[in-house]
């Protein structure tokens, strides 16, 4: 049961995050295989100001992250 988690700064709209859940739910269902409702998606909030002490630094040491981020802070 894969789970997608989705952090960004707030202020998008409610449409969007569903938008770009459904986007990401796609292309995740296809490559893996498996039928849409086998998967979740959450969209977090995260203030721009605890970006990095939240986001950043934890995906620089996780050892599970895939892709790293392509800029610094």
């Amino acid at each position: 049961m894969p789970h997608i988690t989705i952090q960004m700064y707030p202020g998008r709209s409610l449409e969007l995050k569903k938008e770009v859940a459904e986007a990401l739910l796609d292309a995740a269902s296809k490559a893996l295989g498996r039928e849409k409702e086998h998967f979740s998606v959450s969209v977090v909030d995260v203030p721009q100001d605890e970006w990095k002490a939240r986001v950043y630094d934890k995906v620089l040491t996780d050892k599970d992250t895939v892709i790293q981020p392509g800029y610094k802070m």
